[in-house]
């Protein structure tokens, strides 16, 4: 029952995204409603943890910002503040918004940014979609990118899954970036994800279990008594005890390899980098082993 009215909820996403000074953002009390907690104690997060939100992960609306932002938006309602600039929304940017969740340290909490993400990731592949089809022309996207998920949704079946996503490198910080990737490397599987990490835990499920394909793990360092409990209550994901492998690699599909220079539950501590590996004769020769 929980999880119907999260997706209740999640529909609306997309309407609560908002450009403010050229960056794409969440409101306090927004996010409030969507992780069922008072906004009050949103802010609160941010007050508590104050080196962990630097201005670029969450700012006080100004009231220029926010005369502007309800210009747009005629039924913008920000419910609990005054006019005046102690109670004026707090805006989160994405990296704020991933930054919130881990503080907040909840299922709700966890599920629904999960899903806040993977919205703004759509929204950035449907703006890179317009781009490519409009060259010459500049796509001005002043209020949000779509008011219709679903049309959004079929832009992006659209895409050739190669072009989504081959390589890139992430500078330390760098962690919902570098999440955010791997998210568009894991939705690049139709049927089957093979994940090899030998220091794969909890992090890791975290992600994993709201994903409805085939999952094999290879790892040799999971403790059994959480995969023991993970396996009590999800059936999506199969364990393979293989001491194998040094790397981490990730197969799409056993049709696509991917190297990853960091384990990942430690994304966007240091510096690496996520390679499409093109030569199949390396996939063919990790399959063996696994098998």
């Amino acid at each position: 029952m929980k999880n119907e009215i999260i997706k209740e909820d999640i529909l609306d996403i997309g309407d609560m995204i908002y450009e403010i000074n050229g960056k794409e953002v969440m409101l306090d009390s927004d996010l409030a409603k969507l992780y069922r907690v008072e906004t009050k104690r949103i802010n609160e997060a941010v007050k508590n943890n104050p080196k962990k939100f630097p201005i670029r992960y969450s700012f006080i609306l100004d009231e220029e910002s926010l005369s502007i932002l309800r210009s747009k938006f005629s039924t913008l309602e920000i419910k609990g503040q005054g006019k005046y600039s102690k109670y004026n929304p707090r805006a989160f940017t994405e990296q704020g918004i991933y930054m919130l969740a881990t503080i907040l340290k909840s299922n709700v909490a966890t599920e629904v940014s999960i899903r806040i993400m993977d919205t703004f990731v759509k929204m950035r592949h449907y703006i890179n979609y317009n781009k490519m089809l409009l060259p010459n022309r500049i796509l001005l996207l002043e209020n949000r990118v779509d008011d219709n998920t679903k049309r959004i949704d079929e832009l992006f079946d659209k895409f050739d899954s190669k072009d989504i996503a081959k390589d890139s490198i992430f500078f330390e910080g760098q962690f919902y970036d570098a999440y955010s990737f791997l998210l568009e490397v894991f939705d690049k599987a139709k049927e089957e994800l093979i994940i090899i990490d030998n220091y794969a835990g909890k992090e890791l499920l975290d992600i994993l279990r709201d994903i409805n394909k085939n999952i094999v793990i290879v790892s040799s360092n999971i403790n059994d008594v959480l995969k023991k409990k993970y396996l009590s209550q999800y059936k999506n994901v199969t364990f393979i005890d293989n001491n194998s492998f040094h790397d981490r690699f990730i197969i799409v599909d056993r049709k696509t390899l991917y190297a990853c220079g960091a384990s990942f539950k430690d994304l966007g501590k240091k510096c690496f980098s996520i390679n499409l590996i093109e030569n199949n004769k390396y996939l063919e020769e990790i399959l063996k082993v696994i098998e």
